[in-house]
């Protein structure tokens, strides 16, 4: 049961404050959007500049400077006379070298050019009709540089996109959550269901950052595969795990006593203290945790989504934070389903090369993860969990949660269609 929050904390006593998930911010125009949380979205690199050859073409000098005849001067008069050596030798070297510019300077004959350009038959050879034809070549698929419009952006980094992200999918080997429930005796996947469901709520009244939510569900997971817990610990684990990550994302994070009102005063300061020291003791105070709503974000400018359309991504991705069969996911193929899934329900077409480039990810590849995806979509599991499907039915994230599922067999048909048509791997950056 969801405590009574003070009034300074109440949800509909006051206006959300600017900038924060639950507030105004997500307008219809997808520029703005981008604009405001592209603060961190990189770019790849730059091409450098076109190699040059280090020396000019080096030509015979003879045919720029024609020869000139010995005796005469280029102006047509006499040339004065040289003094020749007694040499034998060099008398015999200078005569032969006469003969030689006499014989260049002479015309061909026809008989001559003739023997020189006629073509000597070919023995042993196939004809050109008898060669095997070639496979006609296939055009590269372009990929658009999606951060160079961003270089004039001083807080988007937009030198180190790709670097950045690169890191954090290789960041992703490192925090795979394992399957950790059958070890927790006093604790269900129902109960940790319920556990997101209040944080979901938490992070609508505290009007957090969607980040803090992704990654306070993290630590959650993270720390339960490691330690067991008590069900009457279970609600205290998730508030100090909001504390954390807030203190993380977060540019002025709630207060602790604020953490002891949402849990009704069930726990004392020095309990949230000590799990705090405990939680970041065993996750080893690494908590840069990759998470897919960072990843969903930067999906969504490769496909040049608008603000509709990724916030259908969004509820979906947050609908999986509930479940706990999605937790062995990657956080980066989570969130290029997600946005997968998206772009069938808003028929925006399918994964295209720019997407394959920077996602990693083929569509045969997202395929099954897509259907699951829309199986939840479909059925709801559990009709009591209201936080996020009540959160994404309001005006300000367009309702998204009211769209109709697309029907699986018909989504299978699409998907398989993208499979075939699946072309050659990306070519180089279209900048």
């Amino acid at each position: 049961m969801m405590p009574v929050y003070r009034n300074s904390r109440a949800t509909g006593s006051k206006p959300p404050r600017p900038g924060k998930a639950t507030g105004p911010v997500e307008t219809v125009k997808a520029e703005t959007e981008e604009s405001s949380q592209a603060k961190r979205s990189p770019s790849s690199p730059q091409g450098g500049p076109k190699k040059r050859s280090a020396f000019g073409d080096i030509t015979n000098q003879a045919h720029k400077n024609p020869a000139v005849l010995p005796g005469k001067k280029k102006d047509g008069g006499k040339a004065a006379p040289k003094k020749t050596q007694k040499s034998t030798v060099a008398h015999g070297v200078a005569k032969s070298n006469e003969v030689n510019l006499k014989k260049s300077l002479k015309k061909p004959t026809v008989e001559e050019v003739t023997a020189v350009t006629k073509p000597e038959p070919v023995q042993n050879c196939v004809s050109v009709e008898e060669k095997a034809p070639l496979e006609p070549v296939q055009p590269v698929p372009e990929i658009s540089n999606i951060d160079k419009e961003s270089l004039n952006d001083p807080f988007a980094g937009a030198e180190y996109a790709m670097e950045i992200f690169t890191y954090m999918r290789e960041r992703e080997a490192k925090f795979l959550i394992p399957s950790y429930m059958e070890k927790q005796l006093d604790i269900s996947k129902a109960m940790r269901a319920v556990l997101v469901d209040w944080m979901v709520e938490v992070q609508e009244n505290f009007e957090l950052n969607h980040e803090t939510l992704y990654l306070a569900v993290k630590l959650v997971d993270h720390y339960l595969a490691i330690a067991s817990c008590m069900r009457e610990k279970l609600q205290l684990i998730g508030s100090t795990a909001i504390l954390i990550s807030s203190k993380f994302e977060e540019r002025c994070p709630p207060c602790v006593d604020d953490f002891l009102y949402i849990c009704d005063d069930a726990y004392k300061r020095e309990e949230l203290i000590a799990t705090e020291i405990d939680i970041l003791r065993t996750l080893k105070f690494d908590i840069n945790i990759p998470i897919s709503y960072r990843f969903l974000r930067r999906y969504a400018k490769c496909a040049r989504a608008s603000m509709e359309t990724l916030t259908l991504a969004r509820f979906i991705c947050e609908l999986t934070l509930q479940e706990y069969d999605y937790i062995q996911e990657c956080a980066s193929k989570l969130a290029a389903s997600c946005l997968l899934l998206a772009l069938k329900m808003k028929r925006l077409g399918g994964w295209t090369p720019t997407l394959v480039h920077y996602s990693g990810y083929e569509v045969t590849e997202l395929h099954s993860l897509v259907k699951r995806l829309n199986f939840l979509l479909t059925y709801w599991p559990d009709k009591n969990l209201k936080a996020v499907r009540s959160k994404y039915s309001h005006k300000v994230f367009f309702e998204v949660a009211k769209i109709v599922p697309l029907d699986m067999l018909k989504l299978d048909e699409e998907l398989k269609r993208d499979c075939d048509r699946r072309g050659p791997s990306p070519g180089s950056i279209v900048s």
